[in-house]
């Protein structure tokens, strides 16, 4: 364990707009980077995967058969943001014959953070038996999340996907990717800004803690952060690794010049660093 903190220490840690000061430019950017790419690929927008709250998801298909699906999780602390904020992930993903799922989850404190966790399952679960309709092949799906995505990410990699249903792949997820993710929730529980929010109690951090659960009994995790972010941000990511191993996690990487907005942004660029290393992940060519 690590030496506990003042709440304010927390605070200024978990707070990323403080550490940008001109985030209001890179969301602004998701947002209209977003519509372009609805209005570019005419994907398929609010379908239902189930029958509660935000339990809906867009598609945007490849341009062929059987194409690995990428499955990303948008960020925002499990209380803000929705899937189409982050559209604009798909585009550099569909014309390398990726296959990209967004799905949405309610919000906290709506809803508490296990709440949302379990929205993902269904979500998972919704795309593992349908996606081949839309050229998805349900034998290829991969999560990739950002931030609060990036836990929810892990939570996939370490779902025993039989005891939800019965007639599920208990490799369902063959792998993850984590873009600056959370991996214990104890830390996070410690920040009044987001505990006001997340109403988190010592029972829901133990349950959503990935890095507190057994190591995965398949597939393999990647996690990356911005070389620019905060001590904790940087902490939670080493974490993963020292928690599931190398055999698990074996990449772990701090990306120079990066922060915790433009390293999604990064994400979805073609032709950068993380995109071509997403891409490689995505078609099993590491």
């Amino acid at each position: 364990m690590y030496m506990r903190q003042t709440p304010e220490w927390y605070d200024r840690m978990y707070n990323n707009r403080a550490w940008v000061p001109d985030f209001a430019n890179h969301l602004q950017h998701w947002t209209e980077q977003s519509k372009a790419a609805r209005n570019q690929l005419r994907g398929l927008t609010d379908i239902s995967y189930g029958d509660g709250p935000n339990e809906n998801l867009d598609i945007f298909p490849a341009n062929l058969a059987h194409a690995p699906v990428m499955v990303f999780l948008h960020g925002g602390y499990w209380r803000a943001l929705d899937k189409s904020d982050q559209s604009f992930i798909a585009p550099s993903f569909t014309r390398e014959g990726v296959c990209v799922v967004v799905p949405n989850y309610a919000l906290c404190p709506r809803v508490t953070i296990p709440d949302i966790v379990m929205q993902m399952v269904k979500a998972l679960t919704w795309v593992w038996r349908y996606i081949s309709e839309w050229g998805g092949d349900p034998s290829r799906i991969h999560v990739v999340g950002h931030s609060a995505g990036g836990h929810l990410a892990a939570m996939m990699m370490a779902c025993q996907w039989q005891r939800y249903a019965d007639d599920l792949p208990a490799d369902l997820v063959k792998s993850g990717l984590s873009v600056s993710g959370l991996f214990e929730l104890e830390s996070v529980m410690r920040s009044p800004m987001l505990q006001s929010d997340l109403r988190l109690d010592e029972a829901q951090v133990l349950r959503c803690s990935p890095a507190w659960m057994p190591t995965p009994a398949q597939g393999s995790f990647w996690s990356v952060v911005g070389a620019l972010e905060s001590d904790e941000f940087i902490r939670q990511h080493v974490l993963i690794q020292q928690a599931w191993g190398k055999a698990c996690v074996p990449v772990c990487e701090a990306l120079p010049g990066l922060h915790h907005f433009n390293l999604l942004s990064a994400l979805a660029e073609s032709g950068s660093y993380l995109n071509r290393l997403a891409l490689r992940f995505l078609h099993g060519l590491m």
